[in-house]
């Protein structure tokens, strides 16, 4: 990974047989993958549903009682549509972990610089970025762009006020969340 911070620390793990985690109080996951990416549809399902459960387990056995997770707008374990049907069997099987506390926030579309993670640009969604930008005003709030960073703040903030039960932050919900 090309980002660089004191904090950070950079481990190549397998989500399978994850170490143990030092203690910790909250956890936040934000992994996901293309299609594309992933290769095939059990790849993506490992990374967006297996490896996902797989931190907020460990995390919980390191002692994590608030947890923060992104999922996606449309996410519905019903869904015929693969991409929301993963986050929505994702989003499910952490509400059946019996968490005291946990935050789904809902992005729309995300607007992030992708090349600081090293990730290819996506043609479809730039142009779907474009798109969004000049058709902000007629768009519903849930369905805008968002900042990747907006996410970031508003989950972060969701899961230190949020009492115990489950919240889910809608795309509306993140956006200038600074």
């Amino acid at each position: 990974m090309p980002l660089k911070h004191l904090k950070l620390h950079h481990q190549v793990v397998d989500f399978a047989g994850l170490p143990n985690l030092p203690k910790v109080n909250e956890c936040y996951v934000a992994l996901k993958t293309t299609l594309k990416l992933a290769g095939s549809q059990s790849a993506f399902k490992a990374i967006d549903l297996d490896a996902v459960v797989a931190v907020v387990l460990a995390a919980q056995a390191a002692g994590a009682k608030r947890f923060g997770v992104v999922s996606a707008m449309g996410a519905d374990a019903k869904s015929p549509v693969f991409y929301n049907r993963i986050k929505g069997e994702m989003e499910l099987a952490l509400k059946q972990l019996g968490l005291k506390s946990l935050v789904i926030a809902r992005p729309s579309l995300l607007n992030g610089n992708r090349a600081a993670l090293g990730q290819p640009k996506r043609g479809v969604e730039g142009l779907g970025l474009w798109l969004a930008r000049r058709l902000r005003p007629l768009l519903p709030v849930n369905y805008r762009a968002v900042l990747a960073k907006d996410v970031a703040h508003a989950l972060i903030q969701a899961v230190q006020a949020v009492n115990p039960g489950i919240v889910t932050l809608l795309s509306g919900d993140m956006h200038d969340h600074r």
